[in-house]
């Protein structure tokens, strides 16, 4: 081996050196990242691939599947109808922040009459109300009323102390005018300091036998903490049924509340 080849040797050694040097330095951040929800691994103290632990996301193992209790169409006037589902989320500290549905109708015998397909939030902790308004059925009647979630849902993790916080009550609820034009007037107030956005409202009504025989909603674009605000459902018809009992159900989506 001559000189000037050992020399070249060297020379070639020192360059392939100092490249996997700088490359070494360029990749080590791909290497030495501190674990994340977003990397589509299991590490850190996560339960699950980016779920569990400090991430947000409620891994799958660890929540509960939506209960559909009931489903029901309720008329307002021939050929419209209101459609409402009441719904149980039993996890206790997991919500949804936006999951796609669909109501489907069918009449006496079970034939397809139509559909309606929305989004909704998904509370956590408790039963509340899908309700979907006005829907034109023509002069079918609707027997047989279901409700199904078209996506999979993304449960995710709210803190034990917010949702203990965030407490609505209901009161001095009325019925009137039962037999002509039904009214029911009642108060509802935020007893926190969050501000609630987008607010809505649902009265459901039962007879003796602990059925739903009709509903509806109202809205608020926003509730402010300790606020309390007087609210009032109409129907065009009387019931057909004696009223027993009834259920208002203030709904907001937890994760678009702010501390005021």
């Amino acid at each position: 081996m001559t000189w000037a080849f050992k020399r070249q040797a060297f020379y070639l050694v020192v360059v392939l050196a100092v490249f996997l040097f700088f490359l070494f330095l360029f990749l080590r951040p791909y290497f030495n990242q501190a674990p994340s929800c977003i990397d589509n691994k299991q590490n850190g103290n996560e339960e699950g691939v980016d779920c569990g632990g400090i991430c947000s996301r409620a891994c799958a193992s660890q929540v509960s599947d939506i209960s559909v209790l009931w489903a029901r169409a309720f008329r307002v006037v021939p050929g419209r109808y209101n459609a409402v589902a009441y719904i149980q989320n039993q996890n206790k500290n997991a919500a949804i922040f936006k999951i796609h549905y669909k109501f489907r109708f069918a009449d006496k015998d079970n034939l397809y009459i139509g559909s309606r397909e929305g989004d909704t939030f998904i509370p956590p902790s408790g039963r509340f109300a899908i309700f979907e308004p006005a829907i034109n059925l023509g002069n079918s009647i609707p027997v047989f009323t279901t409700l199904e979630f078209t996506e999979k849902p993304i449960f995710v993790q709210v803190p034990e102390d917010k949702i203990k916080e965030l407490q609505i009550s209901v009161g001095d609820i009325a019925l009137t005018g039962e037999d002509i034009s039904p009214v029911i007037t009642t108060i509802i107030k935020n007893n926190s300091l969050f501000n609630i956005p987008e607010v809505k409202v649902v009265a459901i009504l039962y007879n003796a036998s602990g059925n739903a025989i009709n509903a509806s909603s109202t809205y608020l674009d926003s509730l402010s903490g300790g606020v309390t605000v007087p609210l009032s459902f109409t129907w065009p018809e009387p019931f057909t049924e004696k009223v027993v009992s009834k259920e208002i159900i203030p709904m907001f989506n937890i994760f678009s509340v702010k501390f005021n």
